[in-house]
Order: C-alpha cells, then structure tokens, then sequence
C-alpha cells in the first residue's frame, strides 16, 4: 500500500514548530479559556506557532516582525474572513472587504483625523461633563452605582453625539443597551448564523429600529443642538454613491456605535479596576501637571495606553492566508488561519519589562516601552487599523480629566475573571460608591 508523507517545507521557508496535540486535547476536555492556550503556544513556541484547531491550519502570531509583515506590510495576502460581528453589523467598515472597503474607508477617513476630529471636540466635553455631573450626585448622595454601565453610558452620549447632532436620551439609551446583550452572544452564536438565536433577534430588531429613525432624522434635515452629524455624511453620500443603500447607512451606523462606544466602554471600565489596584498611578497622573496643562494631558493619556497594553481593543485579529507566504522564515500555506494576538504581544516579557505591572510610565519616559510598531498595537496596524484611534483616546482622555480629581471610586466587589469576546471585557458587575 502506498504511503503519503506529508509534503516539506518550501526550500525558501522551515516548518512553522505546532503545539503538541496533546495539549490542544487536555485544554478541549477542561474546557479552558482559548487565550490559555494561545499563551501556552507562545510560551513552548515562541511568536509563531502552529495550533491544530480545526479543519485549516492555524497559527497564532505575537512575534513584532510578523505582526507588521500581517497586517501592515502584507495586508493582500492576509486578508479578512466573516467578520464575528457580522450578525450585528452587516457590511459596516469592520466586516467590508475589497473594493467596497476602500470606498467606505475614504469616506469615513477624513472624519476622523485633523479637521474632521475637532468637530467633535465640543460633542466630547459636553458628554464628558454630563457624566461627570452624574458622578458628582452620587458622590453626594453615597448612591451605589455600577462603573461598567457609567462608562458604556457616557461612551454611548459621546458617538450619539457625534452621529447624530443629539445628546442621548434615555429613551434611545434604553434601546441601545442591546448593542452590549448582542456583542456578548456572538461567541456563543454560530458563526456567519443567518438566523439569530433567541433573545438576540429582539435585540437586533430594537437596535434596527432605533437606527431607522435616526436615518430618517438625519434625511429629514433634522440638526440636533450640535449641529449635523457623522450620519448626515452617510445619508448625504447616497444622493451620489448607489451602494449607500438604507441598509448600508444602518450598517455604517451600527458599525460606529459598536466600534465608537463598547471598546472605549471597556478599556474605561479597567483602567479604573487597574487604578483601584494602582492608586499612585492616579496621583502621580494628577501631580504631572496644572489641570488642563499639556503635561498632565500626556500622563492621563499615557494611563490610557497602559491600559491598552493589558486590555487592548480586540484581543485577537484573525486573518486568512489568501496565498502561499514566508512568514518570519516560516511556509505559510494558503487558506491558513492566521491569528494575531496583541493581548500576549503586549504582556510578552521578552518585549516588555516587568509586564504584569501597571505602569503608565512606560509611555511617557523615553526608552522605556519597545520601539516597534509590531510590539503595540491596541487598535490593530496598518491599513485596516481602527480610524477612530484619535477619537477614542480623546474621549477617554477628556473623561479622566474631568474625574480623576474628585472623588475616588471604592469597589464594593470587583470582577475576578475576565470574559474574551470581541474586547476583553471583566466578567461581572463593578459596584462602587464615591468617596472623597
């Protein structure tokens, strides 16, 4: 009987070294966190490693170089499957590929950086003070509040704002609470599902309908207080591009409050779990500088990085291998899953001294934090890394001056796992109170 070896290496590339399939069973039959065994793999294999999950070959990558080669170097040959959020937002910029994600990033672009960012400046302060108003009441009243709902809230009025001209109103709010409930099913979900399961087709139904009104206002030209918004761009852009169907305005639409309110709303939530662990970190934050001095806005800033260093935007980018590669000296197969992992990446001590440490001051210390842009990337790199980067690093900045110097959250309980969906978000309730 004839045998089949499995076939070589390519003279030009080695074999990718693969976890032993042992551990991939042991890690199945405990039912273990998948990060598990992606840290596992970076450990035993270092920043390229072969992981058999399924079907396809599958490879995690961590290593600096290899992550630029993925996805800023090399973003043709390693390319989008299905989105995982797909369920939720459609053809929105994150799930697009192609053409048509070419188009839609150059009308977004210019929204988001220079001129096109100070437009919101104003929409980001006055959402800033309202929740920082909120907390002042319960600071006077002692009143028990959750941190996690405070930050989704407040991220939430900042991109209704910014689409739509409104603050947010409690009605709205309400609805949109269904953004997180559908967010959190996805990995329970099957993937590229085209029937919702449960609850969550209630909840896409409400999250569609508070989107068609706000459609309808923005072609209406209905300005809110602040004037015409993101979503006015988006309607105004179909009297000249056929493919800005309704359904794509929603999709777009939908696509910005998930990308401009859940990640900020998560990254927010742990930088106060990680202050309440790291008090000097405020302090020293606070001593920087005069309020509204440059040097205090660069170590606020700087206490957002570090945040993003722990807990990044997405803790995984996966990518399919869309032809053959040499990747870091590695064969590549085509139609392999390639998995980029900033969340070991940033916690890789090999990289990053002492990195299971807070410490704010790695970003504004030169030499201090490792020089290559594969070695962070909290928003993804290259062509396809998040446009709203600036955006979310000045709200979340515009907030913490606005709270670090009142009163302190205390937490009555804190989260003492974490849940890895699409962000990395605590896993259970943060009840606190204000004290002075």
């Amino acid at each position: 009987m004839a045998t089949h070896a499995r076939p070589g290496p390519s003279p030009t590339g080695r074999r990718i070294p693969e976890l032993d399939p042992t551990a991939v069973r042991e890690w199945r039959a405990r039912g273990g966190e998948l990060v598990d065994l992606f840290a596992r793999a970076r450990e035993e294999l270092g920043g390229v490693a072969a992981i058999g999950l399924g079907p396809r070959p599958t490879v995690l990558v961590t290593e600096p170089q290899a992550v630029q080669h993925v996805l800023a170097l090399h973003p043709d040959r390693y390319v989008k499957r299905s989105h995982r959020a797909r369920l939720l937002i459609g053809d929105g910029l994150l799930a697009a590929t192609g053409e048509a994600w070419q188009r839609q990033r150059r009308l977004l672009q210019a929204q988001f950086t220079g001129r096109g960012m100070r437009r919101y400046e104003q929409r980001i302060t006055e959402a800033a003070r309202t929740a920082a108003t909120r907390w002042a009441a319960y600071a006077r009243t002692g009143e028990v509040f959750d941190v996690g709902d405070e930050m989704r809230r407040f991220a939430l009025d900042t991109i209704w704002r910014s689409l739509t001209g409104h603050p947010l109103d409690p009605g709205t709010e309400r609805e949109l609470t269904s953004v997180p409930a559908v967010v959190a099913a996805l990995p329970s979900l099957p993937a590229d599902g085209a029937d919702p399961q449960g609850a969550v087709a209630a909840d896409l139904a409400r999250i569609d309908a508070v989107a068609s009104r706000a459609i309808a206002a923005a072609r209406d030209d209905v300005p809110g207080p602040d004037g015409p918004g993101l979503l006015h761009v988006l309607v105004e852009a179909a009297g000249t591009r056929p493919e800005y169907t309704d359904r794509l305005i929603r999709d777009e639409l939908v696509t910005l409050l998930v990308a401009g309110h859940e990640t900020t709303a998560t990254t927010l939530t742990w930088l106060h779990l990680l202050l309440d662990r790291n008090p000097d970190a405020r302090e020293q934050a606070l001593a920087a500088g005069a309020e509204g001095s440059p040097a205090r806005r660069e170590a606020v800033q700087a206490l957002v990085h570090e945040t993003l260093r722990f807990y990044p935007s997405a803790w995984i980018l996966p990518r399919r291998a869309a032809q053959a590669d040499v990747l870091a000296g590695y064969e590549v197969e085509a139609d392999t899953d390639v998995l980029v992992c900033p969340y070991l990446t940033h916690r890789d001590p090999g990289l990053w001294q002492d990195p299971g440490r807070f410490d704010p001051g790695r970003f504004t210390t030169p030499g201090r934090r490792p020089t290559h842009p594969g070695s962070y990337y909290p928003f993804g790199l290259g062509a396809r890394a998040c446009l709203g980067l600036q955006f979310a690093l000045r709200e979340s900045t515009a907030l913490l001056e606005h709270l670090l110097p009142g009163p302190v959250p205390r937490f009555h309980s804190v989260p003492d796992k974490s849940a890895y969906s699409i962000t990395v978000r605590p896993d259970g309730p943060t009840p606190a109170s204000l004290a002075g």
